[in-house]
């Protein structure tokens, strides 16, 4: 195995070397498996490097072992990379007959130390100035080989002598090697540059200055051999220095001061020092000969000048002109920003002072509108004021003096001009003849005094609603007194002035007028409503106060229906007028209390009216039925249905059997079933008892047809009462299909609106509706009330509403909660 890739061969003597370097030959077979080894012979493990290896096993030579010359220059590769084995096989064939080119002696007296780069390098030239090699035998060894080489060269735009790169800036000639006489380093003899190097690259400084920077550099390690004092050298401070380093360096925390003023001996130095304080020890002036000097020697001198009390008095006069510069400096930026912020003050004073201005104009000139108001009002005057300018006048002041108005105590200023306004206007309006009159006027000021930042349920707010105290103290007793002489059955004039008024009246005036004056009134009337004597009916004069006062009836629906279940107890169904007086309660009264009224004082007189019902095929009297018949829309299917299976169908199926038993007519049978079957409305006839009762007169009939097989049949009857029953029948079926499609197409309106069906019309409906869904009681308490709120049960709990709030009843007074809250407390 050829071992060039380990070690190479000097071009010249021949001299074999061991390389160290990773080779192309290295980089290929470092992961070949099958790559033959160089195995260490016992001479090599013993001599290393200097064993003597067989002729088998040294790398060849290509032309013999020669000599080694020692004066020869050192020949380098072109570019500083070796090529790689194969190159340098077929290399070293073409060059065996060459022999190396001697360099000429280089000038041993010239020492340069600078070089300048660059040199008298043209591109023009062909080499270097000075150059001692010549090219014109450059590349002979390529005669030997197919000179691959150079046509490479060459096509890449290389020119035979001149140097490579774009300007063509390389070197041309190899760099020369020069030979040291001795064993010494580097420049221990002089330089080591040769003629060639210098003429490319001359030297810039002079051999006096490099011999003076040798000298000065040396000097460095090296003690003074006279052991003289260095001269001193003073550091100088300017006042924009300490400034900076007064500004940098903040006071101290109190804390700290008090740590600071420590009293502190430096022996440090040559001498004992004091310092008064931490700081002072970091920032002492810098003394040259603060260091400690040697001993005296034999042939120094002693010190002919030392005042170490001097050098300290001065060193704290220095700190003590360094520390007043640092205070001065930072008094003066203290003034500065003490101005800075003054003018800022005065800026702001500045504009306070024209707000101010401003403010003391605008309320003089709200000041001289009052006080023509109050001038105008005095009695003799020629112009009096009027209430409609009075608002115009407190308009501008509220157009053009917003904040000024607002900031004015509006209830004084009310008191003193407008009340005795308001006063003058209604003193001889009577509410129930002109319901609107002031209506404009009072809307008006309702937008000029009332405060919309306070919600007013309460005469507690007077004191600061102007205008909630000018409708209770002005407003208020005119309608008092109008109600006072007021009957409660005309309820008509009292109704439409409410009315009118209910926009333009507060809140908690109005719950006051229907609480504490209409309602007791309407009580009052109804205790001394008589049914049997009156001749108006009570619905009359009761129901126009539903949209006004709505659940605030409620405690009077009991004695009502007390009253008329009195007055029923001597009624006979043949009267009418006992519908006529109830029939406007059903949808006032609560579809249960309805129902329980119904059952108590009605069905058991229509009962009995029916079991005096007579049932004659040959001469009826239908009188008593139509007058049962006729509650049908007032009480309910069931009840209905329940008084015909008891009292009307046990007659009605025994008269009828008794018929067929006697050889009747078919036909006038037919036309009988027809015609009773026709009285009853299609509601009645479609619950499942009715269809019952007369599907079982179908079959008796059909059982009296059939069974008569010896007797006399009368010709037709058993097809005519087939027919009769498969008609009947079928009209139950398609009755039956029409119902189920009707509420398929009702449950599919439903399920379409079932938002806009389950929206509560308001709170209270909204809360009965929570309460059907978790199965909790909610019902009014008769005749509790809190602050004119109707009180209710939700659940186990009394609560109250007012104005879209639930109130509960705690230890001490009334809490506001949440539906959700009170519906996990009702659980």
């Amino acid at each position: 195995m050829s071992m060039s890739h380990l070690y190479g061969t000097d071009g010249d003597d021949g001299v074999e070397m061991e390389s160290f370097e990773v080779s192309d030959w290295d980089l290929q077979n470092e992961f070949n498996p099958h790559r033959q080894r160089h195995r260490q012979t016992k001479e090599e493990a013993t001599y290393g490097v200097w064993a003597e290896r067989d002729s088998d096993e040294e790398r060849p030579s290509f032309g013999g072992k020669r000599s080694r010359d020692y004066s020869a220059p050192v020949s380098f590769v072109s570019a500083g990379l070796r090529k790689a084995a194969a190159e340098e096989f077929s290399d070293e064939d073409s060059d065996d007959d060459e022999k190396p080119v001697k360099q000429e002696e280089i000038p041993k007296e010239f020492v340069p130390k600078k070089l300048k780069t660059g040199g008298n390098f043209k591109p023009s030239q062909k080499g270097f100035v000075g150059g001692s090699k010549s090219f014109v035998d450059f590349g002979s060894w390529e005669r030997h080989t197919k000179g691959i080489g150079q046509k490479l060269l060459q096509k890449m735009g290389y020119v035979p002598g001149r140097g490579l790169g774009k300007n063509a800036q390389g070197i041309i000639n190899p760099i020369e090697a020069k030979q040291r006489k001795g064993k010494g380093a580097v420049g221990a003899y002089g330089s080591e540059r040769t003629p060639q190097s210098l003429q490319d690259f001359p030297v810039v400084d002079s051999e006096e200055e490099a011999e003076e920077e040798f000298q000065k550099e040396l000097s460095q390690w090296r003690k003074d051999p006279n052991g003289g004092k260095k001269k001193p050298k003073y550091s100088y401070k300017t006042v924009e220095e300490l400034k900076a380093k007064g500004r940098i360096n903040k006071q101290l925390a109190a804390p700290q001061k008090e740590l600071s003023q420590v009293k502190v001996i430096d022996m440090t130095g040559r001498e004992q020092k004091v310092y008064y304080s931490y700081s002072q020890i970091s920032h002492k002036h810098n003394i040259p000969d603060d260091s400690p000097q040697q001993p005296l020697g034999k042939d120094s001198k002693p010190q002919g000048f030392a005042l170490p009390e001097l050098e300290h008095n001065l060193q704290l006069l220095i700190d003590i002109t360094e520390q007043e510069i640092i205070q001065s400096d930072r008094q003066l930026q203290y003034e500065r920003d003490m101005v800075v912020n003054l003018s800022h003050e005065i800026q702001k004073m500045a504009e306070v002072l024209s707000h101010e201005e401003k403010a003391i104009s605008n309320l003089s000139k709200v000041l001289d509108m009052v006080e023509e108001c109050e001038r105008r009002m005095q009695p003799g005057c020629e112009n009096p004021l009027t209430l409609d300018e009075c608002a115009k006048i407190f308009e501008t002041l509220q157009d053009k003096y917003y904040e000024e108005y607002r900031m004015s105590d509006r209830v004084d200023l009310a008191v003193a001009i407008v009340y005795p306004l308001m006063k003058e206007y209604f003193k001889n309006w009577d509410p129930l003849k002109d319901c609107t009159y002031g209506t404009e006027i009072i809307a008006k000021w309702k937008n000029l005094l009332e405060n919309d930042q306070l919600l007013s349920h309460s005469g507690q707010d007077l004191s600061t609603d102007a205008f909630h105290r000018l409708m209770w103290e002005i407003w208020m007793p005119y309608v008092r007194n109008i109600v006072a002489r007021w009957q409660p059955r005309n309820c008509g004039s009292m109704v439409d002035f409410l009315d009118s008024w209910v926009n333009v009246v507060p809140v908690w005036i109005l719950d006051n007028i229907l609480d504490q004056l209409i309602f007791p009134k309407l009580q009052k009337e109804v205790e001394s409503w008589n049914p049997l004597t009156d001749t108006v009916p009570i619905h009359s004069w009761i129901h126009p106060w539903l949209p006004l006062m709505q659940a605030r009836l409620e405690p009077l629906y009991s004695p009502i229906r007390n009253k008329l279940a009195n007055a029923l107890q001597k009624w006979h169904p043949s009267d009418s007028s006992a519908k006529l007086i109830l029939q406007p309660w059903k949808d006032v009264f609560t579809p249960g209390s309805w129902e329980a009224f119904m059952v108590k004082n009605i069905v058991p007189k229509l009962g009995m009216c029916l079991n005096e019902l007579i049932i004659n095929p040959h001469q009826q009297h239908m009188d008593a039925f139509y007058w049962v018949i006729d509650w049908e829309g007032m009480i309910s299917v069931s009840s209905l249905v329940g008084l015909l299976e008891k009292h009307f169908f046990p007659k009605w199926l025994q008269v009828l059997c008794s018929w067929l038993s006697n050889s009747p007519n078919y036909e006038e049978i037919t036309k009988w079933y027809l015609g009773w079957k026709s009285m009853f409305s299609d509601q009645v006839l479609a619950h499942p008892s009715i269809k019952d009762k007369f599907n079982e007169a179908l079959d008796i009939m059909n059982r009296a047809v059939s069974s008569s097989v010896g007797g006399y049949m009368q010709p037709g009857a058993r097809e005519n009462i087939a027919y009769l029953t498969h008609t009947e029948r079928r009209k139950d079926f398609q009755y039956e299909a029409m119902q189920e499609r009707r509420e398929a197409e009702n449950m599919a309106q439903r399920g379409i609106g079932a938002a806009a069906g389950s929206v509560p019309m308001n709170f209270k409906d909204l809360i009965q509706t929570k309460a059907e869904e978790h199965n909790i009681v909610f019902m009014p308490v008769i005749g509790k009330r809190h602050e004119g709120k109707q009180l209710y049960t939700f659940g186990r709990i009394v609560i109250y509403i007012d104005r879209g709030v639930v109130f509960v009843q705690g230890e001490k007074t009334w809490v506001p909660t949440s539906l959700q809250s009170l519906i996990d407390m009702a659980k």
